[in-house]
């Protein structure tokens, strides 16, 4: 990490980064529950023939989770402040939208498929 001499901005960044080393991690794993989502729904819908658009949902979800990692881990990457928080922002943002896509999908599971 390199400083700039302000112990705020060196404790900013510190925060800057701490967040991005969460966000990586928690979203490539989700990267993993939506392909094995995707990976269930094909075979429910093979075996009883209904078709959802949850798997598409699922898929573009893994994108968007992709993107928060990507983002997330050039974060820590850079040595810009201004860069770091550009990319810190996407990733936030990226985060909450594939959280927000994820939970529409278990709704669209849990009321499109009966068992």
């Amino acid at each position: 990490m390199i400083s700039s001499g302000d112990p705020d901005e060196t404790r900013r960044r510190a925060l800057d980064e701490s967040v991005c080393r969460l966000i990586c991690p928690i979203a490539s794993a989700m990267v993993g529950v939506c392909m094995t989502g995707i990976g269930v729904l094909r075979v429910g819908n093979s075996v009883h023939g209904d078709s959802t658009w949850a798997d598409d949902l699922l898929s573009i979800d893994a994108v968007t989770f992709l993107l928060a990692t990507l983002s997330s881990y050039f974060a820590l990457r850079v040595h810009s402040i201004r860069r770091l928080h550009w990319l810190e922002h996407i990733a936030d943002a990226t985060f909450i939208l594939s959280m927000v896509l994820l939970t529409i999908a278990c709704f669209v599971i849990t009321y499109s498929l009966r068992w």
